[in-house]
């Protein structure tokens, strides 16, 4: 596609994070000066423009820095990428939404006429407000993973993900998650050599699928309704050993019934797989921490079956327990 011309939109909004921006121009902009290099007579066009829903406007950015915007009704663009937010949590994102009638118009208005949507980070929750998520599989940032499921129960989220397509729209995890998407982007409109270039010269992974192996329990949004709370530190007590669904309701003086709906209800999960969630999570802190063997971090994490351990970490990271720790452990300076 070496005359393709290609222009990325990117919604201004208030407090906007940058990465948002700045990652998509300077990554389309460099994949232009590769295709030139390679072909000085190249056709090949790529350009990002920031696009506001109210009309032409000073956007206001994270940083406090202000990026003019223009009229996204007046301005031709072949897709169009949400960006994220800076929030203080999983309801402040929310409350957000209630003010953004004409973003929310737009998307629904350009997804009915077939222009690609994309999200980068927090951005997914505001193309879940437009419905165009609905029915589809996505995902986000992955400490806003109670927070999205709450709020869109009909999206199929899969918040391991580190980017999800289906069909038309495309979301992504965290922040540094749209660098796969303009990856794929490139590769789409220059061609899947050319997008391996620029991931070589901008010294991105590309072959990083998985937000898995950065998920921290302890960095989400957490319940607070007080029988989830009793019921989770009395098993970070007792994780060392096996523990039942019935003892866990018996602590915390209710019926396993209750357990399990509100478990269902805060966790989305079941009371054993958040346990299993939680030896997992206490795991990777070892694994990360100390020189432990997996047998004895195993063994603090309640298994006796090394295998059975082993496949729940690598189901839960993507990753084997040896190569976590060569990855994230501590090194000393």
């Amino acid at each position: 596609m070496s005359g393709a011309s290609f222009t990325l939109g990117v919604l201004g909004l208030d407090e906007m994070m940058l990465s948002s921006l700045a990652v998509p121009v300077d990554m389309l902009r460099v994949a232009e000066q590769v295709a030139r290099s390679r072909d000085p007579g190249t056709g090949l066009r790529l350009s990002t423009v920031l696009v506001s829903a109210s009309g032409p406007r000073q956007i206001p950015t994270v940083g406090g820095q202000k990026v003019a915007a223009l009229d996204a009704a007046s301005t031709p663009i072949d897709t169009l990428l949400v960006p994220g937010v800076m929030h203080v949590g999983g309801s402040d994102l929310i409350g957000r939404l209630a003010g953004l009638d004409r973003e929310i118009a737009l998307l629904q208005s350009l997804h009915a006429r077939g222009v690609p949507l994309a999200s980068a980070c927090s951005g997914g929750f505001l193309l879940g407000e437009a419905g165009v998520l609905d029915g589809r599989r996505a995902t986000t940032s992955w400490w806003l993973d109670r927070a999205f499921r709450k709020r869109f129960p009909r999206v199929r989220l899969q918040v391991e993900e580190i980017l999800v397509e289906d069909g038309t729209v495309t979301t992504t995890g965290a922040a540094t998650a749209v660098d796969q998407y303009m990856l794929q982007l490139v590769a789409r409109v220059g061609g899947a050599d050319l997008a391996r270039q620029a991931s070589r010269i901008l010294l991105i992974d590309a072959d990083r699928q998985s937000q898995a192996p950065y998920i921290s329990r302890a960095l989400e949004e957490r319940p607070r309704h007080s029988l989830t709370e009793r019921a989770e530190r009395f098993v970070q007590r007792e994780l060392h050993r096996e523990l039942s669904v019935s003892e866990l309701a018996a602590h915390c003086g209710t019926s396993e019934r209750s357990l399990l709906r509100r478990f269902h209800s805060e966790y989305g999960l079941s009371p054993l797989a958040h346990i299993q969630r939680l030896r997992v999570e206490r795991a990777k802190a070892l694994l990360e921490t100390t020189h432990l063997s997996f047998e004895e971090v195993m063994e603090r994490c309640g298994y006796r079956d090394v295998s059975s351990f082993r496949k729940l970490f690598k189901r839960a990271t993507r990753m084997t327990p040896a190569d976590y720790r060569e990855r994230f452990r501590l090194r000393p300076h």
